[in-house]
């Protein structure tokens, strides 16, 4: 599999991880659209929202919960913050690999 996502995952590319454990992982985007902007994913590969089963209703749920704690480890969620997640290449998902992105620190985008 080609996915630079996985690829950071099994630690074959450096990243900035802010959060780990054996579900998830977070870590700074390379092109930061927000002062704080963290991609929250999943260590099991799935490509998008759209192609999430029934069987990973907790997983989703995780994501979201991991966003929060990063926000208040970060101290953004006192100010407010935004997530946001893509869903293919019309919803303008760049890479085949679910991610939630957590933005802070700005408020227009």
């Amino acid at each position: 599999m080609n996915c630079i996502f996985c690829k950071i995952i099994k630690k074959e590319i450096p990243a900035g991880i802010v959060f780990e454990n054996k579900d998830i992982i977070a870590f700074k985007d390379v092109n930061p659209i927000a002062p704080v902007h963290v991609l929250v994913i999943p260590k099991k590969h799935i490509i998008s929202v759209a192609d999430a089963s029934d069987d990973d209703v907790l997983l989703m749920g995780k994501l979201i919960m991991v966003a929060k704690k990063i926000a208040e480890d970060l101290k953004i969620s006192n100010k407010g913050y935004k997530l946001l997640v893509r869903v293919g290449k019309g919803g303008g998902q760049e890479v085949g690999h679910l991610h939630l992105h957590l933005l802070g620190g700005a408020y227009n985008v």
